[in-house]
Formats: structure tokens, C-alpha cells, sequence
């Protein structure tokens, strides 16, 4: 026997969709003869989520209304949920090569995965959040991404007032959600927050004023409490089940004039995972580095090892040489230096294997350093970096240019086919990566390390000139993450 609560809940809930079907129903019908107030506005939203989602990837919206924004992504499948029937049939005749499903989001029967789930403004108007949100990890895999952004509560009354003045479309009483509201739900659902932001000061297209609120001033303190958009991206939390087999490890090693090092690398490297390949590109050394290499590959047969002469210049050339000539399906950046420990590699390596991060960075600024393994000046450096591409990114990056980088090799080729909205710049080879990994929503997990004093050899960095490099790169990262 049903209980007169659980009866009288879902008499609720039938009215509430109802109710919600008959208004989105009229405005699709509206919309035919009578242009949205909001145009600007969702033409802003369809700009951020296209820097957020690359063209070609398999998409869903829920609450996907007239389709516009699915269409604008450009997916290789696209899928459009919408419980108005009159949304959904506009959509089909807007945008016939995407898929449009008439769907109510808390029934969801979708087949298959997508690499990309997009809820945008549909959170506000569900009837149960925390039930949807529990469905999301039927259609999306370990790497799907689940982008939503919601009203801001600061916009309650703002939206009222210019609903009744006819400035904006009319809404039924919604969700006003904040960020942790959201984010609670997700972690209780078995998702977790990569990371949230705001979005839009100005939701009206003004010359000048639009462009300089909604790009450069909603992104600084105080004004983005003000915002009227939240922005939250999502992921499935990392299952501790075991998986089948032990991915075969590269590890790469650019090496410029680090003969003396070469031995400590093949001794102190362990082996890792379903097996460990040591990936030796030579930097146009001025001392005997590729012959003590190529010496230590028959010293040593029991390693599978590797060297190659770098063609480029730069440690970034070298990497990325290394990494396209890789078998591993886990890709490992270790400096010839020797001053991060080959010993910490297999913390890096369980660190990506176990789900918990994504893009593992090694971190140099934890712990207390051996007296001449950093010089001042190059620690303040590193601090102010930190403190920028941390808020480039919207996320803490404590150390930005730690060797010790490690990323599967699928997500790696992701980050490759995506390089030219970026660009071949870094001769380091990090920002490549963290801008890389950051436009991609990967998940950044910082590995601290005690960082050595280099036994042998010279650094090959020459602080004030690639101080002014990394200063260049601050700015056009700038440009093309935050204030885009």
C-alpha cells in the first residue's frame, strides 16, 4: 500500500511538471512570432561553453529547448532532451542532423555514453535536483564532463523586476541554488566538483559596456558575487574497484649536457605498472650525453629504453618528441637533473591510476628544500607564477614549472589535437600541458616532492630571459583562458 505522503508527493510533482510543460510549451509557440528579450544573454552562454566543449565530441543537453546551443558546439552526436513538446519540434526543425528526445530529465532512458552532459538553466526549474543528478552516471563515463550553470540567488529580485517590465522571458518560481546547494547534491549522487566560476555582470546587449563587464570585470574581486550565471563542471568519482591490468609506463627524459646523471636515472628508476620504458631524448648536448646514454642502453638490457636526438630546440620539442614515440598508456616527464627523486615516480603513478587525478603535477614548494636546490630568485619566481596561472586557471597551482609532470596518453592526444587554439610557444613544455589540461577540464591533483640539489652539471635555465618567456605567456594565457 502507497503511503498518503509518498501520494501526495507525487501529486506534486505531476502538477509541478505540468504546469512547467504548459509554460515552456506557450514560449516555444510565442517564440515564432516574438524575438526573446534574452538573446544577448544566450548568445554569451554559447560563447562560454564553446571555449569549454572542442567541436566533435559526443554531446547531451537536458533541457535542450529550441536546440540552439547543442547546434553551436558542433558535436560528432549530438542528443537534445526537452519535456515540451513544442521545444522538442522546433528543434527537429532547426537543427535535423542532432537527435531530439521529448523527455522529462527525473525519466531519463537514454542508450549509450557521452563525453559531454550539459544541463544549462535547467537546474532551476527541476523538481528534484538530487534525483536527476543520481542519472547522470548511467550516460557518462569515468572522462565525461558535466557542465551546468545556474541563476545565481543575487539575481532573484533583478530578474523579477524586469520579467514584469517585459525585459526578460517569464519564468515560473525556480531553484535558487547556490554553488555549495549544487555542489552538495552532485557529491551526494556520486559526482564530484572540478571546479565552479562565475559568469555575466550585464545580460543586455550595450556596446562597449557588455564586452567590458562580461569579460574582464565579472572575472575579478568583488564584482563576480554580483554575477548572474554560476558555472559549475563536474565529474564521476573515481571507482576504488580493481581494474583488469597494469597500464606499461614511459617514462621521458630530456637530456642536455647531463652525462654525469646518466647511470642514477637507469638504477634509480623503478619499474611501474604492467612495465617501465625509459624514453631518453638528447638535447644537442655540449658534453658526451647521447654516448653516456647510448653506453647505459648495453649496460643495462634488462630495461626497455629508448634515445632519440632532438631535432628542435627547447624542452618542450624534446617532450613532445618523446611522448609521440611513447608505447605507455601512462606518459611521465622526468628531468636528467635528478633533482626530483625517481624514487616518488610510483606516487605520481598510483596518483593517475587510482582515478584521483587526471593531470598528476609534481610540486616543489611543500616541503623544505636542500640548501642549493633553488635559488632565491627563481623561488620568487615560481611563487608569483603560481599565484597568476592559479588565477588563469581557476584553480590552485602551487608550483608551475616542477619537471615531474605525468597524464594518460589518451588524454595527452587530446591535449595534441587541441594544441593550435593555443599554439607551439612553450619552450618549456609545462604550459603547454597545464593550459592544455586546464581548457580540457581535466582534473589537476598537485604530488608534493622534496625537491634535491643537482649533483652534476648546470641548469639550463636562464632566469631573467625565460623569466621574461614565462611573462609573455602569462599575458597571452590571459587572453585566451580567462578573458576570453
Amino acid at each position: 500500500m502507497v503511503s498518503m505522503d509518498v501520494e501526495s508527493g507525487t501529486k506534486a510533482a505531476q502538477e509541478y511538471r505540468a504546469k512547467r510543460i504548459h509554460h515552456w510549451d506557450s514560449l516555444a509557440q510565442k517564440s515564432d512570432t516574438w524575438s526573446s528579450k534574452g538573446e544577448y544573454y544566450h548568445k554569451r552562454i554559447s560563447e562560454i561553453f564553446r571555449f569549454l566543449v572542442p567541436p566533435g565530441l559526443k554531446v547531451i543537453e537536458i533541457g535542450c529547448g529550441k536546440g540552439d546551443l547543442l547546434a553551436s558546439l558542433q558535436p560528432s552526436h549530438g542528443v537534445g532532451l526537452d519535456f515540451s513538446g513544442e521545444m522538442i519540434s522546433r528543434a527537429r526543425d532547426r537543427h535535423p542532423g542532432l537527435h531530439f528526445i521529448e523527455c522529462d530529465a527525473h525519466d531519463m532512458t537514454i542508450d549509450g555514453t557521452f563525453d559531454i552532459v550539459i544541463l544549462s538553466d535547467t537546474v532551476n526549474d527541476l523538481w528534484d535536483v538530487q534525483s536527476v543528478f543520481s542519472q547522470l552516471k548511467k550516460i557518462s563515463t569515468p572522462d565525461t564532463r558535466i557542465i551546468i550553470n545556474v541563476f545565481s540567488r543575487v539575481w532573484e529580485l533583478p530578474l523579477l523586476i524586469t520579467q514584469k517590465m517585459g525585459l526578460s522571458t517569464t519564468m515560473l518560481p525556480q531553484n535558487w541554488l547556490t554553488i555549495h546547494d549544487v555542489s552538495n547534491m552532485l557529491n551526494l549522487t556520486g559526482l564530484e566538483v572540478m571546479r565552479s566560476w562565475q559568469e555575466i555582470l550585464w545580460p543586455m546587449e550595450t556596446p562597449f559596456l557588455a564586452k567590458a563587464l562580461n569579460r574582464y570585470l565579472v572575472k575579478t574581486w568583488p564584482f563576480y558575487y554580483f554575477a548572474l550565471t554560476n558555472f559549475i563542471i563536474a565529474k564521476m568519482r573515481p571507482e576504488k574497484a580493481e581494474q583488469e591490468k597494469e597500464p606499461v609506463v614511459s617514462v621521458i627524459v630530456p637530456a642536455r649536457n647531463e652525462a654525469g646523471n646518466i647511470d642514477e636515472i637507469f638504477n634509480r628508476v623503478p619499474e611501474m605498472g604492467g612495465g617501465t620504458e625509459l624514453i631518453f631524448v638528447e638535447g644537442n648536448s655540449k658534453d658526451n650525453t647521447y654516448a653516456a646514454i647510448e653506453e647505459a642502453i648495453r649496460k643495462h638490457p634488462e630495461r626497455n629504453s629508448r634515445l632519440f636526438r632532438q631535432e628542435g630546440k627547447g624542452k618542450g620539442d624534446a617532450v613532445r618528441l618523446g611522448f609521440r614515440n611513447a608505447s605507455g598508456d601512462v606518459l611521465m616527464i622526468l628531468d636528467a637533473d635528478m633533482t626530483v627523486p625517481p624514487e616518488d615516480l610510483p606516487r605520481f603513478y598510483e596518483a593517475i591510476r587510482s582515478g584521483e587525478g587526471e593531470f598528476i603535477n609534481g610540486v616543489r614548494l611543500v616541503y623544505p628544500m636542500e640548501k642549493q636546490a633553488m635559488r632565491y630568485m627563481n623561488m620568487v619566481g615560481n611563487k608569483f607564477f603560481s599565484l597568476a596561472f592559479s588565477y588563469l586557471l581557476g584553480q590552485t597551482i602551487k608550483d608551475t614549472l616542477c619537471g615531474t609532470k605525468v597524464i594518460s596518453r589518451s588524454n595527452y592526444e587530446k591535449i595534441a589535437r587541441n594544441r593550435a587554439y593555443f599554439g607551439d610557444f612553450d619552450p618549456f613544455g609545462d604550459f603547454d600541458l597545464l593550459f592544455g589540461a586546464a581548457k580540457l577540464n581535466l582534473k589537476i591533483v598537485e604530488m608534493p616532492i622534496r625537491y634535491r640539489e643537482r649533483k652534476y652539471g648546470e641548469t639550463n635555465i636562464d632566469r631573467w630571459r625565460h623569466g621574461v618567456i614565462l611573462l609573455r605567456m602569462v599575458l597571452f594565457a590571459l587572453r585566451r583562458i580567462k578573458l576570453f
